[in-house]
């Protein structure tokens, strides 16, 4: 085993784990026998740890891997987002924003990108060549592409939260 695979095999246990913890967290909250709606956390969570992992493995399905994690840490952003400025109650404080929402579990969300990423990244390096992707910052697979999804996304979840009530 090389330091190249000695580092994936790290980042994609990594990842597990971190998934795994996050999906416990959920089912702790939400668990799915107490209503239906918290079968797609539960089924959100089990793609995250079983489905993504799985796909990082190999070279050829990674960039898969990628979109699907991002994706899935969007989707959570927007809801778990939604969800605490739902429970928001009037004189809240900045530590309230911080310990009393669940921002601590988007942050834990986007160290789960942050590993993905360092996944993809790795996939496309070779051997002394420049592997940061180039082109334009909105552009596939750049940051740019991710923030461009996470306001958009956010958008259509919004106009759907207030038209369809």
């Amino acid at each position: 085993m090389n330091q190249r695979q000695y580092l994936k095999f790290i980042l994609i246990a990594a990842l597990f784990f971190v998934s795994v913890g996050g999906w416990l967290l959920h089912l702790r909250i939400h668990p799915p026998a107490a209503a239906f709606r918290n079968v797609v956390p539960f089924v959100a969570g089990m793609v995250n740890f079983i489905l993504i992992p799985l796909l990082f493995f190999f070279d050829a399905t990674t960039p898969y891997a990628y979109v699907l994690n991002g994706m899935v840490v969007i989707t959570g952003t927007i809801t778990m987002g939604h969800a605490s400025l739902a429970m928001l109650h009037e004189g809240t404080t900045w530590i309230g924003l911080l310990m009393g929402t669940l921002f601590p579990d988007i942050l834990i969300l986007w160290t789960n990108f942050a590993i993905g990423k360092a996944l993809f990244e790795l996939n496309l390096m070779r051997k002394g060549e420049e592997s940061r992707p180039r082109g334009r910052f909105f552009r596939y697979p750049n940051m740019g592409w991710w923030w461009a999804h996470l306001v958009l996304i956010s958008i259509v979840y919004a106009l759907g939260h207030l038209l369809w009530r």
